[in-house]
């Protein structure tokens, strides 16, 4: 992989009423290489893997990506704001009709009853989980903790990172930082497989990310070893661990079909 990825506009788009804006909190994005045959029939074939080369053989990159939605609101009210946890799973892909890079979404875990809007009046494949955090930062900006367990019928996990922000970014496959940050961090295009299955897609906007460095201490993540994408016994060595404590995301909606 040589090419520097699309990642569309750097300019903040005016929000429409419907669009959501939250600020995520403990933000991670734990990714696995794996071989691409692993996730055979879980993408539409609209899509490619987005693939690269590590130790002269080709993977296909997958993230866990949980945070806490500190502030979820509708961008056109002043009204309430709502707090909950989040875990997002993701496959990094290019669109065949467009060649730009996305992720598809296997789905998601949200740790409230709202999860009822995406799941049943948007037919996204959004589920409900109980979230419990234990994330505590020193006066350095350094997790001294960060744990989290997800209770859930479709997607169990347990987490725990360790953070080093001073370690360098060690980001196999790609040619250069800046490249795998933007592949990892700036894909502002989702699609996914809605329940009722046809093909359904949503974007976000947000600042480019700055994340420092982590690396797992203990995992299990229920999804990918059901799946068998990455089963327990490997999912402690990741591809890479990015960390960034607070980040605001503007989500544009409602979704839409393809």
């Amino acid at each position: 992989m040589t090419d520097r990825p699309v990642s569309g506009d750097s300019q903040r788009p005016r929000a429409k009423p419907s669009d959501v804006i939250t600020t995520l909190r403990h933000f991670a994005i734990v990714t696995y290489a794996i071989p691409p045959e692993r996730l055979a029939g879980l993408v539409d074939d609209r899509f490619a893997l987005d693939t690269v080369e590590i130790d002269g053989q080709a993977r296909a990159l997958i993230s866990v990506v949980p945070f806490e939605d500190e502030d979820f609101r509708w961008a056109a009210s002043n009204g309430p704001r709502w707090r909950f946890g989040q875990t997002n799973y993701r496959i990094y892909v290019r669109d065949r009709r467009t060649g730009r890079r996305a992720v598809w979404f296997l789905g998601t875990t949200l740790g409230s009853w709202r999860v009822i809007v995406p799941r049943y009046w948007w037919r996204l494949p959004w589920h409900y989980g109980r979230f419990a955090f234990a994330c505590e930062l020193d006066a350095a900006g350094r997790y001294t903790t960060y744990r989290i367990e997800t209770k859930s019928r479709w997607a169990p996990l347990r987490l725990e990172l360790d953070h080093d922000p001073q370690a360098p970014l060690v980001l196999a496959g790609f040619p250069d930082t800046a490249t795998a940050l933007d592949v990892l961090t700036h894909p502002l295009d989702g699609f996914f497989r809605r329940r009722d299955e046809r093909l359904g897609t949503y974007s976000v906007w947000h600042e480019r990310l700055t994340p420092t460095p982590g690396r797992v201490r203990q995992a299990r993540i229920g999804l990918l070893d059901r799946l068998g994408i990455v089963p327990f016994a490997e999912q402690g060595d990741a591809h890479s661990v990015l960390i960034q404590e607070r980040t605001e995301f503007q989500i544009h909606l409602p979704p839409r079909r393809c």
